[in-house]
């Protein structure tokens, strides 16, 4: 076994709570292949930190104030490639863990996790495997299963006239309002229509109502 191999993993923690450190920095004494590498309060104090803890595996929150876990998690990962970061947070929404996934995290733990499988999680994370818990992955597979949302489809132009149809304004005085023909308005409502699923004006307004399509 080399020396590198033989090593404790060092561990950052990066957690905006003082008594979720000091927990989880006791957790870290139980097992022998692990050691405190070094905490941060914030995203931003983790970058900082980062130079001079030389962490291995990097347990990171995601919602904190100054800088958010994702944030922190790319800059970390641009700056320090050789970093693993593990999400451990409370929350599961799906667009918090696809943010981080994307910005390089190798897991997504929720803080509700039992202490050995945040132990093999650590393990994992360190020897580049991924790990996602049960619920993480839940709320991924519910987000990608959902109907697209309405209106990504919609134009800059469309917008506009879908907007000026929610306060009530005719063809004409859209077209008024915009300073082009009539035919070309109905050729916009025409599409809108379509793209909103949409059988008719009002329909299509109720529509962008709820979807927050325009205000």
């Amino acid at each position: 076994m080399t020396e590198i191999e033989s090593r404790p993993i060092r561990v950052m923690l990066v957690d905006d709570h003082v008594m979720v450190r000091r927990g989880l920095a006791t957790f870290l004494m139980v097992f022998d292949d692990m050691e405190l590498a070094g905490e941060a309060g914030s995203g931003i104090e983790a970058i900082q930190r980062c130079t001079e803890a030389l962490p291995d595996v990097i347990l990171m929150d995601m919602v904190m104030p100054e800088m958010d876990g994702a944030t922190a998690t790319r800059i970390i990962r641009q700056k320090f490639p050789q970093v693993k970061v593990l999400v451990l947070t409370s929350f599961k929404e799906s667009e918090l863990i696809k943010n981080a996934l994307e910005a390089g995290a190798i897991g997504y733990l929720l803080k509700d996790v039992s202490a050995d499988e945040l132990a093999r999680a650590i393990r994992a994370a360190h020897a580049g495997r991924a790990t996602l818990s049960p619920d993480a992955a839940q709320s991924l597979v519910v987000a990608a299963n959902q109907p697209p949302v309405p209106g990504l489809d919609l134009t800059e132009r469309e917008r506009e006239v879908l907007a000026l149809l929610a306060a009530g304004l005719n063809n004409t005085q859209i077209a008024g309002r915009l300073m082009v023909s009539s035919s070309t308005i109905k050729s916009h409502v025409s599409n809108i229509l379509a793209k909103l699923g949409a059988a008719s004006r009002t329909e299509a307004v109720t529509v962008a109502l709820r979807n927050h399509i325009v205000s």
